[in-house]
């Protein structure tokens, strides 16, 4: 074949390539865009009847109230002798979940347990007790974690990570940076195989999670069909074009492996950010752009170092191009991606102190850590061994070659750690929570209140009230006393008058809970001068 022939071909071929390629970068994009509904974690924040709840006859209905909207996954009645019910009849409406309660109920106490999707892509789950006539011995429900199932989802994500970030990033190194250098390439085809399994079992995986089914039940259709239907389904689908997209720049044609990898880049950040704590928060006009440019920064980074480390270990020809190619470009691509990192910090974590006293903070301290050891090993390579391996020196391209082994090690540790806040809600969504009220409905024949004291936890709180006859009519209260006791900790009733400021509700300001737990709170409503009438129900403060 002509040289000229040669040139008409590969040029053909790489328009076709480039026209595939804006047709998969579309298709991410409109993926983005159809992922792009994730709020913040859920919080129950309302529930009727109340946890603790005494009534005269069972409910027609059940209510859940959320922080946000949710999807319902497994919603079930435990009765007094253990039997479970499952409720299949339910309602949404906007961020609450209206249960129809399918048969009458028998005295004592019955447990409904709830399991729900947070618009984050992850389950959250609890259960409350209520009883019918007088409280009886609780039905046992299990809360036990499936650690068996934990240690998958955990394993899932690595091997995800690993396969975008090392696999698709280090794609991307091959066709930008190493020009003809093929070091590392049977390495980072299997890494990226290794995605293509880690991506749909990880899809299975959190079918399992959502649904609170063991691993045994991993075959069965609807576990994946509920996966799918979560945001990491997005997350998922996008990684997988993505893996593919890398996979196909290593062994497709060489003028078609530059846009392959580069629209396999866009990919990972894609998919990272289309579910996720992080993406889940709001600002998002914010946060799925600075998830996108983390994701997109430590692909670039991480996916570079074992192509770079073996070509320098194998002192080929390529090596000091290669390298010089990596070192121009790390420096901002570093600085984007800590910049990125930041910003999402400080909207996850928000106070200093959320650092040490959360689970999710400890977490994030240990990955600055290594951070930390990273950026200090990396500069060192930067600003101490670049020169003079460009330049050809065998014995600073092997000390190099050994010191990128290392980062590449922390970076593993950091992908492990960064698999962990799989379990762990941020303190932004603690603080959400934290920030709900405490509410109660209640209910007796000659009057009825809905009481809500936000926020719902112990310290500075405001109590308003909404008084009602037995029959949902208005109350023409004179005056209104509320009563909160907690005899278990010693505490004496804590009595505030409360005062009516016009909107048709009685408020209580300048209170203070001192300790969590199970208040019992009793409003007395003054009808006249002769007639008090008292109505009481428990309430939960969260500490």
């Amino acid at each position: 074949m002509s040289t000229t022939s040669y040139l008409q071909t590969a040029s053909m071929a790489g328009h076709r390539a480039g026209r595939l390629v804006v047709g998969l970068l579309a298709l991410i994009v409109f993926l983005a865009i159809m992922a792009n509904q994730a709020f913040a974690h859920a919080a129950l924040i309302k529930t009727d009847p109340a946890d603790g709840a005494v009534l005269e006859q069972g409910p027609a209905q059940f209510s859940l109230t959320f922080s946000e909207p949710v999807s319902p996954l497994v919603l079930t009645l435990v009765k007094p002798d253990g039997t479970p019910v499952p409720l299949t009849a339910f309602r949404l409406n906007d961020q609450t979940v209206e249960i129809d309660n399918p048969q009458e109920l028998a005295p004592g106490t019955h447990v409904l347990s709830w399991r729900v999707i947070s618009a984050d892509g992850h389950p959250v789950g609890g259960s409350l007790l209520f009883s019918i006539g007088a409280p009886s011995a609780p039905p046992a429900v299990s809360e036990a974690v499936d650690w068996s199932l934990r240690s998958a989802i955990w394993i899932g994500k690595v091997f995800l990570y690993i396969g975008l970030l090392l696999g698709v990033g280090g794609a991307f190194a091959l066709a930008w940076l190493a020009r003809d250098a093929h070091a590392g390439q049977r390495f980072i085809a299997a890494v990226i195989l290794c995605g293509l399994v880690a991506a749909p079992l990880s899809l299975g995986l959190q079918g399992l999670d959502a649904l609170g089914a063991p691993l045994s039940h991993l075959a069965q259709p609807v576990i994946w069909r509920i996966g799918l239907g979560t945001s990491f389904g997005w997350t998922v689908l996008v990684a997988l074009i993505a893996l593919g997209l890398g996979l196909l720049s290593l062994a497709g044609p060489r003028v078609a492996a530059r846009p392959f990898a580069m629209a396999g880049l866009a990919g990972v950040g894609v998919a990272l950010a289309a579910s996720g704590h992080a993406s889940a928060a709001e600002p998002q006009w914010l946060t799925r752009p600075m998830v996108f440019l983390h994701g997109v920064g430590i692909a670039f980074w991480a996916g570079a170092l074992v192509p770079l480390g073996l070509a320098l270990k194998g002192q080929s020809a390529e090596a000091a191009p290669f390298l010089r190619a990596f070192s121009r470009l790390i420096v901002p691509v570093v600085a984007a991606l800590a910049a990125a990192g930041v910003v999402l910090a400080v909207i996850q974590v928000q106070t200093p102190s959320a650092l040490i006293n959360t689970a999710y903070g400890w977490l994030l301290l240990v990955k600055l850590g290594l951070l930390v050891f990273l950026f200090t090993l990396a500069a060192v390579n930067r600003w101490k061994l670049t020169a003079a391996a460009e330049t050809g020196s065998t014995q600073v391209q092997r000390r190099l070659s050994h010191s990128i082994g290392v980062e590449l090690l922390i970076v593993l540790a950091i992908f492990g750690v960064a698999a962990g806040w799989r379990f762990t809600p941020p303190p932004r969504a603690l603080a959400i929570a934290a920030a709900q009220p405490a509410s109660v409905h209640i209910h007796a024949l000659q009057a009825m209140a809905d009481l809500s004291i936000t926020p719902g936890h112990a310290g500075p709180v405001v109590a308003s009230m909404i008084i009602m006859t037995g029959d949902f009519g208005p109350f023409d209260a004179k005056e209104v006393t509320l009563v909160l006791s907690k005899p278990d900790s010693g505490i004496e009733p804590l009595k505030r008058a409360a005062t009516k400021p016009g909107d048709g509700s009685w408020r209580v300001d300048n209170l203070v809970i001192p300790v969590p737990g199970r208040w019992t709170v009793r409003i007395d409503i003054l009808v006249s001068d002769f007639e008090v009438v008292k109505i009481e129900a428990p309430i939960d403060i969260r500490p």
